[in-house]
């Protein structure tokens, strides 16, 4: 019984909960590492969820490699 009224909450409300434990995840790793490192780390999820993404769409990784890196670097 409990179980079935916690999934009904978890699932009207997964992005609210979601949302609050990163929310809480990044005050903590701010307190312990600071804020530019914990930007840092948030910056290379970022980019992960961005490549991971096309990849997940068939893009080619050389083609995703291309349009990020500046031209000076090919």
């Amino acid at each position: 019984m409990l179980k079935d009224y916690l999934l009904d909450i978890l699932n009207k409300n997964h992005g609210k909960i979601i949302g609050s434990i990163l929310g809480l995840a990044l005050a903590i790793l701010m307190l312990i590492i600071g804020f530019f490192r914990t930007l840092l780390i948030a910056l290379f999820v970022l980019l992960g969820y961005y490549i991971g993404k096309k990849i997940d769409n068939k893009e080619s990784l050389i083609d995703i490699l291309d349009r990020i890196l500046p031209s000076w670097w090919k």
